[in-house]
């Protein structure tokens, strides 16, 4: 075994203080490189805003464009509800609450006469309800909000698009600010290809941008499917 020399245990000294920024402690120029788990997507529109801050914050590559940090995309609700459950949301600009409870969902061929340009139209009754003591509205798709179609393979749908901004319902139709102590019936509409339709996810983006998801059953259910299918003239 070879015995280490004075001057090679100095000079051992000297590269061990210039790796901690050099002989007086000052520390390097040199930045420490950002902490980035491998596991997860920066990009990933859908990531929980938790998840970016403790994954990504320091990630240049991965930071977005908005002035919280991330790119802008909406925040997501993480609780998936089902057909009939109901989500708080926040009214237009964030203004009020607004509980927005789906109640069915029909899977039509067509609507007073009018085709889809695809393959079939899914209409979703839905009821609106302030919880606050001021008038509220739903989000318009003008903004940051709006309702959508999540098909299985994540394509996003807007309401209204293809022939489905045909569909109206006499019993289920309302715009406007709601007054508080009342709610409304009102119904979205989608034109979709019958892989888009089957097993899909409802998302409604509220005033604040924050997404609220329900999952939609493959056939009709609901307790206003007669009802809708009478207003749509269709049969079976």
């Amino acid at each position: 075994m070879r015995t280490r020399t004075a001057a090679g245990a100095a000079l051992l000294l000297v590269a061990a203080l210039a790796g901690c920024g050099g002989e007086d402690g000052a520390p390097s120029d040199k930045k420490p490189q950002a902490k980035v788990s491998p596991s997860v997507d920066c990009s990933d529109e859908t990531l929980d805003q938790a998840e970016w801050i403790e994954n990504c914050a320091g990630d240049s590559e991965g930071a977005g464009t908005g002035g919280d940090g991330t790119d802008g995309a909406p925040r997501v609700d993480e609780t998936v509800h089902v057909l009939g459950e109901p989500a708080l949301t926040a009214g237009d600009e964030g203004a009020g609450v607004l509980e927005m409870t789906p109640t069915s969902v029909v899977f039509a061929k067509e609507s007073d006469g009018n085709a889809p340009a695809k393959d079939v139209f899914v209409v979703v009754t839905v009821k609106k309800r302030p919880t606050t003591a001021a008038p509220a509205d739903e989000s318009s798709p003008m903004g940051p909000g709006g309702w959508q179609w999540r098909a299985p393979d994540g394509q996003a749908l807007d309401e209204g698009d293809g022939e489905s901004y045909n569909v109206v319902l006499s019993d289920f139709n309302t715009s406007g600010a709601i007054q508080p102590g009342s709610f409304v019936w009102d119904a979205e509409a989608f034109d979709l290809t019958a892989a888009q339709a089957k097993g899909g996810t409802l998302v409604y983006v509220d005033g604040e941008g924050t997404a609220h998801q329900w999952k939609m059953p493959e056939e009709d259910s609901g307790p206003h499917v007669a009802e809708v299918k009478k207003d749509l003239s269709t049969v079976g």
